[in-house]
């Protein structure tokens, strides 16, 4: 079972800019643990990445650096990521 992290958007309406982001972790039915990645458009179908990592020390490792990424977003971008609920996103 995967325990979600955060879920994160980011939004300028004058400039287009609509996107998601939401990051978990966990083992899957094999016990491998991995990283679920899912990021895209807000209210579109998006993108998910599974990465399979050793141990969860690694998942947890990793799951720090996408979250750093993100945190470069208005350089890269122009709008900062905020964290959201599931609730919140659904509005």
């Amino acid at each position: 079972m995967l325990t979600p992290v955060a879920y994160l958007e980011a939004k300028d309406a004058s400039r287009n800019i609509h996107r998601a982001y939401s990051i978990a972790y966990g083992q899957d039915l094999f016990g491998n643990w991995i990283v679920e990645t899912t990021y895209g458009r807000i209210g579109g179908k998006g993108r998910t990445i599974v990465t399979v990592v050793d141990n969860e020390d690694e998942a947890l490792n990793y799951v720090q650096k996408a979250l750093k990424r993100r945190q470069s977003a208005p350089k890269r971008i122009g709008v900062a990521y905020k964290i959201r609920t599931l609730r919140d996103s659904d509005q």
